[in-house]
């Protein structure tokens, strides 16, 4: 495929057809008249050979190229907007402009909390937005990260990105505070017999991995999408969770539950902000992983001043 003899208006097209299933919402969207979006699917179906869009009735149907190609579409229009915004130089306290970073909710509580402090102070015309990775994050790693401004997610999870890593953590276990079965120390085979609160989502579920590695098998009562959710799912039951420590210390003050060590030598948590290599040489993509490598630095110094009996 030779792209310099592609018009790229025809993606932006493409999108719109695709997503409206109607020529003339599609137009009023891109700003073409209807006869110049007839024009534009046209052109469209004989560059795929394909309809893309099938008349059923009184409405369009998207074959199945046309279904797959809708999402393909999405994420070349973002990719290309991504691309021609790119700057050679950037002011933060002058510019206006939005990043986008997936995160977990432990990311977005931990670091994401910080880094928009610093941003607030610094760049008063950036707005950051903190959305929630699919699980398609894992097997279509390029695309999702060529889509936004930069992911993140602890090592050992994806691979082959750049990235810069911004602290560590620590795991750490959480049972209820009048838990009638466990004492000052939680045992190996406390942790195979009780039942367990988890964070479901499989691509970064760190209690079924980390506990497979020693032979358990966590019998789940509750699983949820959201870390800080753990610590109401073990309140006032039998279960146990585990949970990164500076989370931890915050559940104590929100939760009846009682933070212990994990009786076994888990892999500790080594959170990275990762970025797709099409923002490697844009100036305001560059500033933001500065602030983030410095607010990651500052996390950690301060993990490093803090008395260790103040540590949990």
């Amino acid at each position: 495929m030779n792209l310099s003899r592609l018009d790229l208006n025809l993606v932006v097209a493409l999108r719109a057809l695709l997503e409206e299933r109607n020529v003339t919402r599609a137009g009023e969207r891109i700003g073409l008249s209807q006869p110049a979006m007839s024009a534009a699917l046209a052109r469209l179906r004989r560059h795929f050979d394909d309809e893309l869009l099938a008349r059923t009735g009184n409405a369009y149907e998207l074959t199945p190229l046309g279904a797959a190609l809708r999402d393909r579409s999405a994420t070349a229009c973002d990719l290309l907007e991504r691309v021609f915004s790119s700057q050679a130089d950037f002011d933060p306290t002058a510019e206006t402009r939005e990043f986008t970073l997936l995160a977990s909710d432990y990311g977005a509580a931990v670091f994401g909390a910080e880094l928009a402090r610093t941003v607030h102070q610094e760049a008063p015309g950036i707005r950051l937005t903190f959305q929630h990775p699919a699980p398609s994050v894992v097997e279509n790693t390029a695309t999702v990260l060529s889509t936004v401004d930069g992911l993140l997610m602890p090592h050992g999870v994806i691979d082959g990105f750049p990235t810069v890593d911004l602290f560590q953590d620590r795991w750490l276990c959480l049972v209820a505070d009048d838990h009638p079965e466990v004492g000052d120390e939680l045992t190996l085979d406390e942790l195979a017999r009780l039942p367990w609160a988890v964070y479901q989502r499989p691509f970064d579920a760190p209690a079924a991995r980390q506990l497979s590695m020693i032979g358990i098998s966590p019998r789940v009562e509750v699983s949820v999408q959201t870390f800080q959710l753990l610590p109401h799912m073990v309140e006032g039951t039998r279960r146990v969770a585990m949970i990164q420590e500076r989370l931890a210390r915050r559940a104590v003050c929100c939760a009846a539950v009682r933070v212990l060590p994990c009786p076994f030598e888990a892999v500790p948590v080594q959170e990275a902000l990762w970025w797709h290599p099409v923002h490697a040489q844009d100036a305001a993509h560059i500033w933001l992983r500065q602030k983030a490598a410095e607010v990651g630095a500052t996390l950690a110094g301060h993990d490093s001043k803090r008395p260790a009996a103040n540590r949990l």
